[in-house]
């Protein structure tokens, strides 16, 4: 049962009552072998209730289709729709341990890519039409467009694209999201004109999804929240790393390089980059502005220190207690906020005109700059490559955090060779660890390995690190490296479990 005057007040389509179905009918319409698009980003405004129907479906009547998302889905959607087999083929991202398995049992196909690409192939008929697209919304116009509610993702162009349309109308969702959105969708190649995108604060749009409402063969009722993100507090490494970056950006206001309100930023998700833009707090910034992806709780946290201007990004993702704050006060940051599809606050072309500042997470990285993102031990997928490749790119500062340990100093983070290659040594300009900050601009591999080494390198792995360099160097090349070598640290990994026998306590002199 509902509310009809509530439902009547989300939704002003007229004709929403003879398209109102159960989230089971509603799943009916998916049959096997389809294309399927899902809101969902970064575990926000996910459909709820037909991806659920879905999953109960397929255990009694197997059935498998293509899901194409946003990038993660919340609510432990993945893992329902992977434990009944549901899924042959997944698209762009996951962040599910159990999805995470079934993808590297090959059980489920998974295509990784660059976030803001994913539209523009199925736009041009790369991939196999959709056939259905499950979309979230807050509120549905007068004319049946669709209003998301907390990501937009790939929402706009599923809806654009797909055969039909079904609407989960989230009446739990805070009726203050309409407004919020800036819905534009690029015209095709190659006659598109400039996407006019010219600051983080830019419209060019509309609030709302428009579609073709004949399209439209269900609407479902439901109420749900998003799953909140799992924030930690910054340990004591992670508040080096940003100590340093934050160090970094006073001095590039001090040459000139930079002013105090730098550059639009963006950052990845998770509790390194929180922790990273909530030091910016601390330092001489003012007037900052956010052009990225996900929007999370170090956001709000700089907007209501007064630091923060403006932020555009695709997705809301916050924990518990930010979550409470900032939906019980929406009215106080919709003025300051955006959400765009992903292939616009992802887009390339965008993120160099805006000369936005990216600071994003490695897996593990290499002496030369060459970051992995994605493969644990280079076979084992993690989540994927997200958007960090969309701005690592193309940004005017392309920087990498990560902690130089991992699995508690079995592992170092920084080796000779990455096992996986997500962002060439092209795509790096800054590198920083909890040990230091490598300012790999304007350097050649030679030099690039000394910063990396010397400034980032746990002091357990230096001294093997400085051996390996300096043998490939008595080889020679541009780029030296002892082949036979350079994937011994993973060969380790893979043997013993560990690292542990580069380790070495002796005091070794600074490669010169």
């Amino acid at each position: 049962m509902f509310d009809e005057a509530l439902v009547s007040k989300r939704c002003r389509w007229p004709h929403w009552r003879a398209k109102l179905r159960t989230a089971q009918e509603a799943a009916a319409l998916i049959q096997d072998g389809m294309t399927v698009g899902m809101s969902g980003f970064t575990r926000a405004g996910e459909a709820k209730e037909v991806p659920r129907a879905l999953a109960e479906r397929a255990l009694q009547e197997p059935f498998s289709i293509t899901l194409m998302t946003g990038a993660s889905l919340g609510n432990d959607l993945d893992r329902l729709l992977t434990e009944a087999n549901v899924l042959a083929r997944r698209m762009p991202f996951q962040v599910d341990p159990t999805l995470r398995r079934a993808i590297n049992d090959g059980r489920v196909m998974f295509i990784d890519q660059h976030l803001s690409e994913t539209v523009e192939l199925l736009r041009n008929r790369q991939l196999a039409d959709m056939d259905v697209a499950v979309i979230e919304a807050c509120a549905i116009t007068e004319d049946g467009h669709i209003v998301p509610t907390t990501s937009v993702g790939n929402s706009a162009s599923y809806a654009q694209l797909a055969k039909k349309v079904v609407i989960e109308l989230n009446l739990d969702a805070p009726e203050g999201l309409e407004g919020l959105h800036d819905i534009y969708i690029p015209q095709m190649r190659p006659t598109r004109p400039p996407i006019p995108v010219v600051a983080p604060d830019t419209r060019i749009g509309t609030p709302y999804i428009p579609i073709d409402s004949s399209k439209i063969a269900a609407i479902v009722i439901t109420h749900g929240k998003d799953s909140p993100s799992t924030v930690q507090p910054p340990d004591a490494d992670t508040k080096s790393i940003a100590d340093y970056l934050i160090g970094f950006f006073a001095d590039e206001v001090k040459i000139g390089r930079l002013t105090p309100a730098l550059l639009p930023l963006q950052a990845g998700i998770g509790n390194m980059a929180n922790a990273v833009m909530s030091g910016l707090a601390e330092g001489p910034f003012e007037h900052l502005t956010m052009y990225s992806e996900v929007l999370q709780d170090s956001t709000f946290d700089l907007l209501d220190s007064g630091k923060l201007d403006f932020a555009s990004g695709c997705s809301i993702t916050l924990s518990e207690p930010c979550g409470e704050r900032v939906w019980n006060n929406l009215e106080r940051y919709r003025d300051r906020l955006v959400l765009r599809p992903q292939e616009l606050s992802n887009h390339p072309g965008i993120v160099r005109r805006l000369g936005v500042i990216s600071i994003n997470t490695a897996l593990e990285m290499d002496i030369y700059g060459n970051v992995n993102s994605t493969h644990v031990g280079g076979t084992q997928m993690m989540n994927g490559i997200g958007g960090s490749g969309d701005f690592a790119r193309n940004a005017q500062l392309s920087i990498f955090v990560t902690k130089s340990l991992a699995k508690g100093g079995d592992i170092s983070s920084i080796v000779p060779f990455v096992s996986h290659v997500d962002h060439t040594e092209h795509d790096v300009d800054i590198f920083v660890t909890e040990h230091g900050l490598a300012d790999l601009r304007g350097l050649a591999p030679r030099e690039r390995a000394v910063q990396v080494i010397e400034r980032c390198v746990d002091p357990r792995y230096r001294p093997a690190l400085r051996r390996y360099f300096a043998d490939a160097c008595k080889r020679g090349g541009h780029t030296p490296h002892c082949l036979e070598q350079a994937l011994s640290w993973h060969i380790a990994m893979e043997q013993d479990g560990n690292m542990r026998r580069f380790q070495c306590a002796e005091t070794a002199g600074a490669v010169e």
